[in-house]
């Protein structure tokens, strides 16, 4: 079992920062490339960049909480959630249904 996780390839699991604005202020995101990865699929499957893509999520976030804790955290959850959904044959898979399998 250990052979499936430890032969990826290093890059999925190698870090990058990226600057981005949300909410009219500049910040820097983490991820690992496996992540950025996923949300550039995302993004591009619901006609946007991975920056729009972000600001948008982060938006609805804190519309529906009020707050948003750990956004990095939450990019890798939603990435999570989008590649089960995708995997479980869902077809017409829409990046909205993250949000909701969050409830």
């Amino acid at each position: 079992m250990c052979r499936l996780f430890a032969h990826q390839p290093q890059r999925d699991y190698e870090s990058q920062t990226r600057s981005l604005r949300i909410g009219g202020h500049s910040t820097s995101i983490r991820l690992e490339m496996a992540f950025w990865d996923t949300l550039e699929e995302i993004a591009a499957k619901e006609g946007m960049s991975v920056a729009k893509f972000v600001t948008t999520l982060y938006a609805e976030v804190l519309d529906h909480h009020g707050e948003v804790k750990n956004f990095a955290s939450l990019l890798r959850c939603s990435c999570l959630i989008y590649r089960a959904k995708a995997s479980a044959g869902m077809p017409d898979f829409a990046a909205a249904a993250i949000m909701d399998a969050a409830e």
